[in-house]
């Protein structure tokens, strides 16, 4: 049995506490709204996120930062990616010397285009850095409906030691040394649900649906190995698989929130209706800088970019892009 600090109790981090917890370990979720966790003792229930998943009595519930980190054997981080520097900065005084952080949010931070496990090194250094991430929706999870995802570390001891943790006959869990893959697989694909979602809001069909997962995957691989990530890894559950679940399902804040832009919502008024962070916004103008610094082109994630902050109308959006230059599918194919 390990001690678990759950920092952050929206729905990711409470489909995985009572995972963990279901694993045979001893849990303590932490809060920074002290409503949310009034709530959790309450009802061992996250009405508001996550309705019908159970958390058992013996679950500890907290605001308390201290109490969460200090002496547990592993901290997971699942705060959205906007608080991720905030909420470690929090943590830093209480983490000791290799305490293992298993970050479990998805982003690129938009000032400095650092992942959010380059984040948590730059303000935990005493720290053991890893990420958890894959094709993981937190209502399936907390239901126990089979899913597969990837822990990426440094060392493979660490990965191994986070894989025994995590993995249950509902919850199959792989590893990686690719960490930086990993985390950009990740960020790069809320950009395209942003998309996926859009191209449903205007009434398109299937045929464009997987046309932005096919050339999506395209754009993260083109930009992700040009900064140093593994192709391997944008081929695996991280990459495509997480893509496909993010720009097909109702469970993805992502597409619902695209659906909404689709339908003329702005940007701001699609996220207040989804009521979570929506990830991709806050990914998107980092995608954009990020490309310009490898000198990568990434045409749909740039539209994203013309229809969330520009106020380029989507269906433009779509036209331009079905009028781009004509191109070869794949340039490395000789004729």
């Amino acid at each position: 049995m390990a001690a678990i600090g759950m920092i952050g109790a929206g729905s990711w981090g409470t489909a995985l506490a009572a995972l963990l917890h279901k694993n045979g370990h001893e849990v303590t979720m932490w809060s920074a709204l002290a409503d949310e966790i009034a709530m959790l003792e309450a009802e061992h229930e996250h009405k508001d996120k996550l309705p019908g998943v159970k958390l058992p009595e013996d679950m500890t519930f907290t605001t308390d930062m201290e109490r969460a980190v200090k002496g547990q054997d592993v901290l997971t981080l699942a705060v959205p990616s906007p608080y991720t520097r905030e909420t470690a900065r929090r943590m830093r005084q209480y983490v000791a010397k290799g305490q293992r952080i298993v970050d479990v949010a998805k982003g690129i931070e938009e000032k400095t285009l650092m992942t959010l496990s380059q984040i948590i090194e730059e303000e935990i250094p005493q720290a053991q850095v890893a990420v958890l991430s894959g094709p993981s929706h937190a209502e399936e999870v907390g239901k126990g409906i089979p899913t597969t995802i990837v822990v990426g570390a440094k060392e493979k001891k660490t990965a191994e030691y986070l894989q025994n943790l995590f993995m249950n006959e509902a919850f199959r869990v792989y590893i990686s040394p690719d960490v930086l893959g990993i985390e950009l697989g990740a960020a790069l694909k809320n950009v395209v649900a942003l998309a996926a979602g859009i191209a449903d809001g205007l009434g398109y069909g299937d045929n464009t649906k997987a046309a932005l997962i096919t050339r999506g995957i395209a754009e993260i691989s083109r930009l992700g190995t040009a900064m140093g990530g593994r192709a391997e890894t944008f081929s695996g559950l991280t990459g495509i698989g997480d893509l496909i679940v993010t720009c097909a399902s109702m469970h993805s804040r992502n597409r619902r929130a695209g659906i909404l832009i689709g339908k003329g919502y702005t940007m701001e008024e699609a996220m207040k209706e989804v009521k979570m962070v929506v990830e991709g916004v806050y990914s998107a103008k980092a995608a954009m800088a990020l490309a310009q610094k490898y000198n990568v082109q990434i045409p749909i994630i740039e539209q994203v970019n013309a229809v969330l902050f520009e106020g380029k109308a989507a269906d433009e959006a779509v036209k331009e892009l079905m009028l781009r230059d004509k191109k070869l599918e794949n340039l490395d194919i000789p004729w």
